[in-house]
């Protein structure tokens, strides 16, 4: 079974790290990366997300289309990335997305189409 995992932050505090603090992110991105292979599950794909200031929203409306620059959401927490992890269970996720740094995390299980 799939699930997404989506990893929202404070863009402020990324900007605001220094080189080790970097670092120590990547390290724990590294040891979610091992526990999901060491717990016979695999990462299906994840990416890291550029800032908000990149991002477009397009609302349809019947046949009325808006387009407007910036996220979806104004909140000081935005989507920063995400994984696509191939596991058992939620059980399995829901431990295994611990050892990622501190975010708030929603896992939604996917629909095959």
């Amino acid at each position: 079974m799939r699930f997404l995992v989506l990893l929202y932050e404070d863009e402020r505090a990324w900007a605001a790290l220094d080189a080790d603090g970097r670092a120590e992110v990547f390290r724990q991105h590294d040891a979610f990366s091992a526990a999901v292979a060491a717990h016979g599950c695999t990462i299906a794909g994840g990416e890291g997300l550029a800032s908000v200031d990149a991002a477009t929203t397009i609302r349809r409306r019947g046949d009325d289309v808006t387009v407007t620059d910036g996220p979806f959401a104004e909140t000081a927490e935005q989507l920063g990335g995400f994984y696509l992890v191939d596991a058992p269970d939620l059980d399995v996720v829901s431990e295994l997305v611990r050892l990622l740094p501190e975010y708030t995390i929603e896992i939604r299980p996917t629909i095959e189409l």
